[in-house]
């Protein structure tokens, strides 16, 4: 199985191989950057509630993981019982040195049936905002990261033509209990990514989820469920007219309710670049960004989430260059890669930028010190150029469910204990820690 942060890269290799071509180039070493970053710059790591929560019983996600058949390898459970622990995920953020947390609501507890709003959850995602002031840490709030209700999913999802007026009356109700203590808001996590990933999908793997939408489906008694993080879209096109709908409107719900509140967007980049003659460079980059990095130019600043780049001949992708370190899908860890998207995202869209996500899916913890260090000297590179970066949040605070791998992939800054749900920093939490203290690379 697949996790969504490499299917991108992972997919495109499809084919290709050892395709014939010139080797992308290496890393060469530039020359000495001021260490120092700005006053008031984020550092932070993030979570997202599905993946730390547990027991998130009405969403999508949780029904297509229990279905049968499923694509899911196990079931998300008590996760890191985090709605129970978030006092000791902060806690923890804090005792890092980090000054940031990023987390996300779940629809499906606020909203577990239509127009049903649930108090007691959103006092439960106030207490978190407040606990995350009363720690000295800026709060930044995705209000959906793919899990989406149960009954949202069996109207067909972002397909539904509704779809975005029922994501803005949320936004609407969630920001009128919660906004006043947000110190960014973000409306989607990754929707650049739905329908898009389908055309890189394994066969298997595409037949074996659209086996379990069809299951879903039959269970509920609907003609289609479309889940927030299915990896099978039954209408890409409808599904990203109504997530690009859905963002502009959640966004002007938000917006209405407090002004002063930037809001913006997540989106999954990788760092496109060309080889040679006739590149698909610029055709993968309108493809995979082009509508979404346009979207965001009304927004207070654009969220970007990177973890690989991708080197593109006029055949395809090439393949990661011989004695790169991997992750543990295979596919080359690059740190200028964060430097890269940030200057796109920025150049296309004019916003500021906001990285909400980074980091690397391994179990070789000395590849994420290497990762941190060097891919924030690239960073403050593109800083220095001139690119507006806001702040850097790593992904993720504690190993967590990743969707249809399970418990597999390990993005964790800390380990977590599944049995008593310790959770244990590694050496690259502290290393994070130390430049975020001293805001300044070592």
């Amino acid at each position: 199985m697949i996790d969504r942060r490499n299917l991108l890269a992972a997919g495109a290799l499809t084919g290709i191989g050892a395709m014939a071509g010139a080797a992308p180039r290496r890393m060469a070493r530039p020359a000495p950057v001021d260490p120092r970053f700005p006053q008031g710059f984020l550092w932070g790591a993030a979570t997202a509630g599905h993946q730390v929560e547990g027991q998130n019983v009405n969403s999508d996600v949780w029904f297509a993981e229990h279905v049968t058949p499923t694509v899911y390898a196990e079931p998300s459970g008590d996760a890191a019982n985090s709605f129970n622990l978030w006092p000791t995920d902060m806690d923890l953020v804090r005792s890092l040195g980090l000054n940031t947390y990023r987390f996300s609501l779940e629809w499906a507890r606020i909203e577990p049936a239509p127009s049903e709003f649930s108090l007691a959850m959103l006092d439960h995602y106030k207490a978190m905002i407040e606990g995350c002031r009363a720690r000295g840490l800026n709060p930044v709030v995705t209000f959906n990261h793919f899990a989406c209700p149960r009954w949202f999913a069996a109207r067909g999802g972002w397909s539904n033509p509704q779809a975005p007026e029922l994501f803005a009356r949320y936004c609407d109700r969630a920001a009128r209990h919660l906004a006043a203590g947000i110190a960014y808001a973000l409306t989607l996590n990754e929707p650049n990514l739905a329908g898009v990933l389908q055309e890189l999908l394994p066969g298997n793997l595409l037949e074996a989820d659209k086996a379990m939408t069809a299951a879903a489906a039959r269970a509920l008694g609907v003609d289609h469920f479309e889940a927030g993080n299915n990896l099978s879209i039954r209408d890409p096109a409808a599904t990203q007219a109504g997530l690009l709908r859905a963002h502009k409107l959640g966004r002007a719900a938000i917006k209405a309710v407090r002004p002063d509140l930037p809001v913006g967007v997540s989106l999954a980049m990788l760092d496109e670049q060309a080889v040679g003659r006739n590149s698909l460079r610029d055709a993968k980059r309108e493809r995979y960004y082009g509508p979404w990095l346009r979207a965001v130019r009304g927004d207070d600043f654009v969220g970007v989430q990177n973890y690989e780049r991708s080197v593109w001949t006029d055949k395809g992708k090439l393949p990661p260059p011989p004695g790169a370190r991997t992750n543990m899908m295979g596919a080359e860890v690059y740190p200028p890669s964060l430097a890269g998207v940030v200057r796109y995202a920025h150049a296309v869209t004019g916003r500021p930028v906001l990285v909400t996500e980074h980091g690397v899916g391994t179990d070789d913890d000395t590849i994420r010190q290497w990762l941190i260090p060097e891919a924030l000297a690239e960073l403050k590179r593109a800083m220095a150029e001139g690119v507006p970066v806001l702040g850097y949040i790593h992904w993720s605070l504690v190993d967590n469910f990743e969707w249809v791998f399970g418990y597999r992939i390990h993005f964790g800054l800390c380990s977590l204990d599944r049995a008593t749900f310790a959770r244990t920093p590694k050496p690259s939490a502290h290393l994070l820690g130390r430049i975020a203290r001293a805001n300044a690379l070592g």
